[in-house]
């Protein structure tokens, strides 16, 4: 049964707290879900690629960018009049190779993957100036353990390449917002590793107009006083914040030690364990997705003058991630929305949030 009415959409319930957005995915853009889109257009203020604007899709070989899915994400954005994301500029992953390296595959100078970088911000943002709102500018550049996180950035440029970053886009489009996304911003050490850097960019005169927060979730973790206290910690740095990729699994984490393996290479006991929804999520389950989002949309609620944005990583269950990582063929259903378009409980309880409190 389809639950959502005409008077309840998820914009109109939090009008004047922040925006409520979410992830396209490159088939929604281009046109192939049109009752996605129906739902983006009914629902949602702001919008985020899930993946056509990383280097390795607009810009996959040297002197070659791939503009037209972008095009389609801008015109779609403007359409509506929603808050139009990118993300992202700079990023350890989904970065080609060849970007670090010179005609002859050896790595490049300092000054040259500079030049690089500033090429590729300004090519990108330059294009949709006015017309993208806010940028990830940099993306996950954080370790476990505070520091910064190892990859070719870093290596080539140092410490730095972050701040040169932020400055490229500044000058690329003085008048969008600039960001940076992290996730696991509950565990104390990364944090803090998050909070120095702001602070450390901030002492140097950069100016980063919103720190996102990363919420993939579960059911019963992490626990909500911890998001709270990462929220207030995270507060303290003077910007906006924003749940920039938010989903909540249904299902038991399970570690990996890849970022895929696939649910076929389990025996039948562990399948059943691993994948125990695989056709529908009985309606127990269903209630304790609702509980969940309920209670996490409260604290959001209760801390709405310190959130900008709050934006769910798919429009519904199909489309999400989660059920194709980090075990491939398990049947997920973190969203509001399920496999058909319709609004699941979940979805009640997150408009209902913000009835109550009128």
């Amino acid at each position: 049964m389809n639950i959502e009415t005409k008077q309840h959409t998820l914009r109109e319930a939090f009008r004047g707290d922040f925006h409520i957005g979410a992830a396209l995915s490159l088939d929604q853009i281009s046109g192939k879900e049109p009752d996605s889109i129906a739902l983006v257009e009914k629902h949602f203020n702001s919008i985020t690629p899930e993946n056509i604007l990383k280097w390795e899709e607009v810009h996959p070989e040297p002197g070659t960018y791939n503009f037209e899915p972008v095009d389609r994400y801008v015109e779609l954005g403007q359409k509506n009049n929603i808050f139009t994301v990118g993300h992202t500029l700079v990023w350890f992953f989904q970065t080609p190779d060849w970007v670090f390296q010179d005609d002859s595959g050896k790595p490049l100078s300092r000054e040259a993957l500079l030049e690089r970088m500033k090429e590729h911000i300004f090519a990108v943002m330059g294009r949709y100036k006015g017309r993208i709102h806010g940028w990830d500018v940099v993306n996950e550049a954080i370790a476990e353990d505070g520091t910064f996180r190892k990859c070719k950035w870093l290596e080539i440029i140092g410490e730095d390449y972050i701040l040169k970053a932020f400055e490229y886009a500044r000058q690329a489009d003085p008048g969008a917002q600039l960001y940076y996304n992290e996730y696991d911003l509950v565990k104390e050490a990364k944090r803090e590793g998050v909070i120095r850097l702001i602070r450390e960019l901030q002492s140097k005169g950069v100016r980063i107009d919103g720190l996102g927060i990363q919420g993939h979730w579960f059911l019963d973790y992490p626990d909500i006083k911890e998001i709270e206290s990462a929220i207030l910690a995270l507060s303290e740095l003077g910007v906006k914040l924003m749940v920039t990729e938010l989903d909540i699994s249904v299902l038991s984490y399970y570690p990996v030690d890849s970022r895929l393996v696939d649910l076929s290479s389990f025996g039948p006991a562990k399948q059943k364990e691993l994948n125990p929804y695989p056709d529908a999520l009985p309606d127990a389950a269903q209630n304790d997705l609702a509980k969940r989002y309920a209670e996490i949309f409260s604290l959001f609620h209760r801390h709405r003058d310190k959130f900008s944005r709050v934006t769910f990583w798919a429009v519904h269950d199909g489309q999400s991630w989660r059920s194709y990582m980090p075990i491939k063929g398990r049947a997920d259903y973190p969203m509001l929305f399920d496999r058909r378009y319709r609004a699941k409980p979940a979805f009640n309880a997150v408009v209902e949030v913000a009835r109550s409190a009128q």
